[in-house]
C-alpha cells in the first residue's frame, strides 16, 4: 500500500509533483525489492492507499487514473468505503456514506480495480454484478 509519511504526519499538507507517477514509481521500487528477496511477485496486490497522505483532490486523481497502475501487471485493490474523500465532499458523516461509497466502488471497478475493500458487502456485490455486465 502506498502512503506518504507516517500516520502522525501523513495528512499535514501532502504534496506531489505528479501523484500517479510517484505512486507508480513507489510500486515499481517495491516490486523490484520483493522480487530480489522472494524471487517473484506473483501474489502481490497493489493498493494506492486512498486517504493515506493524500488530499481530497489527490484521491480523485488516483480514482480517475487507476488504469495507469494496470501497466504493472498486478491486481489493484481499492479501499474507499466510508472514506473522507466521500464525507468531506458531501459534508456527511461516515455512516451516511453508503451511496457515495457505492458510486465510488462502481467507478473503481470500471477504472480497473480488481478488489474492493468494503464495509457494506451486499451493495458492493451488487456493484460488482452490474459492472460485470458492461
Amino acid at each position: 500500500m502506498h502512503k506518504k509519511g507516517s500516520p502522525k504526519n501523513m495528512q499535514n499538507k501532502p504534496v506531489y509533483n505528479d501523484i500517479i507517477k510517484e505512486i507508480k514509481l513507489f510500486f515499481k521500487t517495491q516490486l523490484s525489492q520483493i522480487k530480489k528477496i522472494k524471487g517473484n511477485t506473483n501474489n502481490i496486490i497493489l493498493d494506492p492507499g486512498f486517504g493515506f497522505g493524500k488530499t481530497l483532490e489527490h484521491n480523485y486523481q488516483i480514482l480517475n487514473n487507476l488504469q495507469e497502475f494496470k501497466t504493472l501487471g498486478k491486481s489493484i485493490l481499492v479501499g474507499i468505503s466510508q472514506k473522507s474523500m466521500i464525507n468531506k465532499l458531501l459534508h456527511i458523516r461516515p455512516e451516511q456514506a453508503l451511496n457515495g461509497t457505492t458510486v465510488l466502488n462502481t467507478i473503481s471497478l470500471i477504472n480497473g480495480a480488481n478488489i474492493i475493500r468494503v464495509h457494506n458487502v451486499k451493495e458492493a456485490v451488487e456493484a460488482v454484478k452490474i459492472v460485470g455486465m458492461l
